[in-house]
């Protein structure tokens, strides 16, 4: 996080990890031995390691003498370092999987060279260098498959330890705390009084598990705590990547863009001045009436607060180099959040939600940032049928899912496949609320005059035909038939 960045607090450090009686799985010396493929090996053990031991993050210090930890200098300088014509870091990290956040930096301590390397802890499966798993046995080096035992702990430890009670950062006073974290918010939100001093505050934290207090008195942010109330992302390095970008472009391309906007405070503390400046991005229409001219949105605000928040709540925090995204074109919204949803996307209307966040799920419902289970979709279906705009699309890529949420168009201007989609999603819809479409609520839908139920008796047949609905009961008439999904 920013805060371990400056000068001062890097020295800091290092004589703080001086007095460690003996080098640990997690911490290693190193003077000049400066091997790429030797470094690279430590960044999966250490991680490892760092996981194996309850750290949230490892290190290697260059300049420090192993044997009396006497400050000597080094001569090593990552920044200028090369494999072949690769700059180091970026060829430790392409041969690194996953690819963790490690950082190196260098600073002067009694007028000396160091180098440290701050190494993120193993998360979800150990890390592998060029294939091969590492991790430390006492002050050793170790390929981690020849010691099956200690595997076996690694994966019970990733199994047991969701991603919001994962460390963020440690080793923290508690004004770094407060320094961190928007308290102020946190309950102004939760409808609480701002207690009268730290502790107080503090204990509130500590309660809701986004800070834990350690042995020697310092604390601990955890990235429940940090995703929800942080001032600043940015302040967490494996957290910086996870703001909410939005980007307005030129047209219905992404060839031009106009402004880029991006949320760094903490999801809940920031979530009212996202969806505002959302609001001021998103395109709309000037409507005129008797006495006076307004803009009214293109998009229903319900559906598309309700997909932002899905976005943050329902990603998979696990993959790297990316993060939540709004883009927003002149006829449509793309949402998109990383992860492979755990729900089919044909079914988001109908089934729960399942989160692979359920504390930071539980949070923002608790403070009326979302819907209440199993309703948001729901909310954002009926909302484009009540605008009668195109049905939304809701797709996942190798990596990510994404909604679509379109502009308004006439009946006329729809394909097939907008018609069809529209079609099953009413049909769900209606399904999810105990009751069934007709050809009468689907022309409704659609805005038809009642002459034109022929056109909507089209759409129906396309629709079973694509295996998308099926009718209830054959042995009525048609203009009496009831409709279902596929799977009701």
């Amino acid at each position: 996080m920013a805060i371990t960045k400056t000068n001062e607090h890097l020295q800091s450090l290092v004589e703080e990890l001086r007095q460690l009686p003996a080098e640990t799985e997690w911490l290693e010396f190193k003077v000049n031995n400066t091997k790429p493929q030797e470094i690279g090996e430590y960044l999966s053990a250490l991680s490892n390691s760092a996981t194996y031991c309850g750290k949230a993050n490892a290190y290697i210090i260059w300049g420090v003498s192993d044997s009396n930890r006497a400050v000597v200098g080094t001569t090593f300088k990552p920044s200028e370092a090369k494999v072949g014509n690769e700059a180091l870091e970026s060829w430790l990290l392409r041969l690194l999987s996953p690819k963790i956040h490690f950082y190196f930096y260098e600073f002067l301590l009694e007028e000396k060279n160091i180098v440290l390397l701050e190494i993120s802890a193993a998360f979800r499966h150990p890390v592998q260098f060029e294939g091969i798993e590492y991790i430390r046995i006492g002050s050793y080096k170790k390929k981690l498959k020849d010691h099956p035992e200690k595997e076996r702990e690694l994966w019970r430890i990733f199994d047991r330890i969701p991603f919001e009670r994962e460390i963020a950062a440690e080793n923290l006073l508690a004004e770094d705390v407060l320094k961190l974290l928007d308290y102020p918010n946190y309950f102004s939100l939760s409808n609480l009084p701002l207690p009268e001093n730290r502790e107080g505050i503090l204990g509130a934290f500590e309660s809701e598990g986004f800070t834990v207090r350690q042995d020697h008195g310092k604390w601990i942010i955890t990235k429940l705590g940090a995703i929800l109330f942080s001032k600043n992302l940015a302040d967490f390095q494996t957290l910086k990547r996870k703001a909410m970008r939005v980007i307005l472009y030129d047209g219905d391309l992404r060839v031009k863009t106009h402004r880029e906007y991006e949320s760094l405070k903490g999801y809940a503390s920031g979530f009212e001045e996202l969806m505002q400046n959302i609001s001021h991005l998103l395109p709309t229409q000037e409507f005129v009436g008797l006495s006076l001219r307004k803009n009214i949105g293109e998009f229903p605000p319900l559906a598309i607060r309700e997909l932002v928040a899905n976005a943050m709540i329902h990603q998979d925090f696990y993959v790297s180099g990316t993060g939540p995204m709004v883009e927003i074109f002149s006829h449509r919204v793309e949402i998109t959040n990383p992860g492979l949803p755990l729900v089919k996307t044909e079914r988001f209307l109908d089934s729960p939600p399942k989160s692979r966040n359920e504390h930071i799920a539980s949070f923002m419902r608790r403070i009326g940032v979302c819907e209440e289970r199993g309703s948001g979709i729901d909310k954002v279906v009926s909302e484009t049928e009540r605008c009668q705009l195109p049905a939304p699309i809701f797709e996942t890529t190798d990596e990510h899912t994404r909604a679509v949420l379109f502009a308004h168009r006439a009946f006329k201007e729809m394909d097939k496949a907008d018609r069809v989609r529209a079609c099953y999603l009413h049909a769900s819809l209606r399904y999810a609320q105990r009751s069934f479409m007709t050809n009468t609520t689907l022309r409704e839908r659609f805005g038809i005059e009642p002459g034109n139920s022929a056109m909507v008796s089209r759409i129906i047949k396309d629709a079973i035909e694509s295996k998308l609905i099926r009718c209830h009961d054959e042995s009525v008439g048609s203009k009496a038939k009831k409709y279902l999904p596929w799977w009701g």
